[in-house]
């Protein structure tokens, strides 16, 4: 094993981590953001849908790009311009600059999204074993990182735009740092050609999966709490915790994931990973008391956190350059993240909440039946192997 590759390997880790405490810092400051512009609900909610929109919008794109230029070169000019985005936000002096700036972070970190996927993609292949679910629980502690120092930031009076500003300046010299360590794709002749041709119909049922994963997902980020407390009867403190747990939940999984993988294989976790998702939602929704439901909330996180990291590992498979695969796959994925909190919304007004969230049982048994699809065996790109040691060519890209 090479020091240029175990860089590499940290370099990808650490992209996660900034990327989940960028996001997660903005998230974790909205009611901060409400009081500084007076917004009301509708309108936050208009924010978050620009916000979503616009990575929607660069992730659906991004598969010629990536074709053409690669993960690292989109890493290094994307993680910064997320960053700047992040400070926008913090800056922005009303609603309309505040439109703007939401879309420009979206937009910004969308980039970001599929390309940090990519290049996780191409250093696993390069190790020649699973990693994938590892460089996702990077994901998660830069998300309880951002929880965390939104918390303390709020006990000494830190204000939202001195949170986020403060933030975005950090990670904005650290992914610089953090991309002289990416590596390149194997390029082929057919490369130039993969962000225009259709994908493989693996890559197509691979995003179905993430779609129905990012739906469950969404759902417990923006309704879990509401429903803790208005359905179930919780206190504020409890139903707030609902979601906290989750995350614990799903860093657990995605730190053993990779493991589990090696022994099982994709095939076989993302079965057992759909069938607990709908499980223990149902004990989530059948709870006689809210401790019950939120205990039963860690559950779920274990349940699902697994799901996009190895659907997004076996797209980078498919093709011989993962990056237009990934981006394919991503954005499916991430259309769910945004049409599944709105869904039940609808879905909770013609019926009721707790009707309305078992949506999410549902979706865990779609995971687990569209699971048994897939190829029973483990890609060659992924199985344990003598991990290969970066061409010189490489290395100076």
């Amino acid at each position: 094993m090479t020091r240029d590759l175990r860089t590499a390997r940290y370099g990808a880790i650490l992209t996660f981590v900034l990327s989940g405490l960028m996001v997660g810092t903005l998230t974790v400051r909205i009611p901060a953001l409400t009081d500084k512009l007076g917004l009301s609900e509708a309108s936050v909610g208009t924010i978050l849908l620009v916000w979503g929109l616009g990575a929607l919008v660069t992730m659906q794109s991004m598969r010629r790009v990536m074709a053409l230029v690669g993960s690292g070169t989109v890493l290094r000019f994307g993680g910064p311009a997320t960053a700047a985005g992040l400070v926008a936000v913090a800056f922005a002096p009303d609603l309309p600059w505040l439109l703007a700036a939401a879309a420009f972070f979206g937009m910004a970190f969308g980039t970001v999204d599929v390309a940090m996927n990519a290049q996780g993609s191409t250093v696993e292949q390069a190790y020649g074993r699973p990693l994938m679910n590892g460089m996702h629980a990077g994901w998660c502690v830069g998300a309880i990182s951002a929880g965390l120092l939104g918390s303390v930031s709020i006990a000494v009076g830190l204000s939202f735009t001195a949170n986020l500003a403060l933030v975005g300046l950090v990670s904005a010299p650290l992914m610089l740092l953090i991309g002289r360590t990416y590596l390149p794709e194997a390029k082929s002749g057919q490369s130039a050609k993969a962000g225009r041709r259709r994908m493989p119909a693996i890559v197509y049922l691979l995003g179905a999966i993430m779609f129905f994963a990012f739906m469950v997902e969404g759902v417990v980020a923006d309704w879990n709490g509401l429903y803790m407390r208005d359905s179930l009867g919780a206190p504020e403190a409890l139903a707030a915790l609902g979601y906290p747990v989750f995350e614990v939940g799903m860093l657990v999984a995605r730190l053993t994931g990779d493991r589990l993988r090696e022994r099982f294989g994709v095939r076989g976790m993302l079965t057992v990973s759909g069938v607990a998702t709908g499980g223990f939602f149902t004990v989530v929704l059948l709870a006689p008391a809210p401790l019950v439901a939120v205990s039963a909330m860690f559950f779920v996180g274990l349940g699902v956190a697994t799901i996009s990291p190895m659907t997004l590992s076996l797209a980078g498979t498919a093709t011989d350059n993962p990056g237009p695969a990934i981006a394919q796959a991503g954005a499916m994925g991430y259309a769910g993240l945004l049409l599944g909190p709105v869904a039940i919304g609808f879905l909770s007004n013609a019926t009721s909440l707790r009707t309305a969230l078992g949506v999410a049982v549902v979706l865990g048994a779609l995971i687990a039946l569209a699971s048994r699809l897939l190829p029973g065996r483990e890609p060659a790109a992924v199985r344990r192997m003598p991990a290969r040691e970066p061409e010189p060519a490489e290395l100076a890209a």
